[in-house]
């Protein structure tokens, strides 16, 4: 089978090259490609005199459209899977071996790395695992699924989903919003206990200004995801 990871990346100089790097030593079997959302950093130079494998964009899309852009690719070269690592080494490539067998053993259309399950490793701060547990309360609400780490940008999903996600994406902090329309369609969603560390560079996109701005957003897009038509498998 052949297997993408997407990395998405804006303005992670920092750590964008030990992130590839680790990639290319603990994720044997699996292809890459780095998004590059229009980085005004160092970023695209890192790549490009690396020489790893990467799309620029010629605008900033952001997180929501730089991993759509690499399901596209995905659909474009044949992948059968794809999984998102995010640029900034919070997300450990050892355990995409371990989600990919999991992923053909369940028969699972999308799997969740959760660092809450076993609640190992960098948690995450107070006033976002609050944000979370809340995102993980409305999911069940309108779903029934218990999802423990609905923001983990730490996700496989198989051809029928790279389709699926190819075509209508959501476009800002679109974690928890893409689970719904996941579990609204019918498709299978399950989570594996992962360890993840803290970024080693750059800022994240959702400062404390705009989380307000992030909680009410997502909100709403998931009850507005709860009330849209249901879109079934790809033939």
């Amino acid at each position: 089978m052949k297997k993408l990871i997407i990395i998405p990346a804006y303005n992670e100089s920092a750590s964008i090259q030990s992130t590839v790097e680790a990639i290319k030593r603990d994720a044997k079997g699996f292809d890459y490609v780095v998004i590059n959302d229009c980085s005004t950093d160092q970023t695209r130079n890192i790549c490009e005199e690396n020489g790893y494998n990467i799309v620029n964009l010629p605008v900033n899309l952001g997180i929501g459209g730089a991993v759509q852009t690499g399901y596209k690719y995905g659909m474009k070269y044949g992948y059968d899977i794809a999984v998102q690592v995010d640029g900034d080494g919070q997300h450990d490539p050892k355990y995409l071996m371990e989600m990919s067998d999991y992923l053909l053993e369940t028969g699972a259309d999308m799997i969740i790395g959760s660092r809450f399950i076993k609640k190992e490793g960098f948690q995450s701060s107070g006033a976002r695992r609050a944000g979370i547990k809340y995102f993980t309360f409305l999911i069940k609400l309108l779903t029934g699924k218990t999802i423990t780490d609905p923001t983990s940008g730490l996700r496989m999903v198989n051809r029928d989903v790279m389709s699926f996600f190819a075509h209508d994406y959501p476009k800002d902090y679109p974690e928890p919003e893409s689970v719904v329309a996941v579990l609204r369609s019918g498709r299978t969603v399950k989570e594996i206990p992962v360890i993840m560390r803290e970024r080693s560079g750059g800022v994240s996109s959702i400062s404390l200004k705009k989380s307000v701005y992030y909680m009410v957003k997502v909100s709403l897009a998931i009850l507005i995801e709860k009330i849209r038509p249901r879109n079934g498998r790809s033939r």
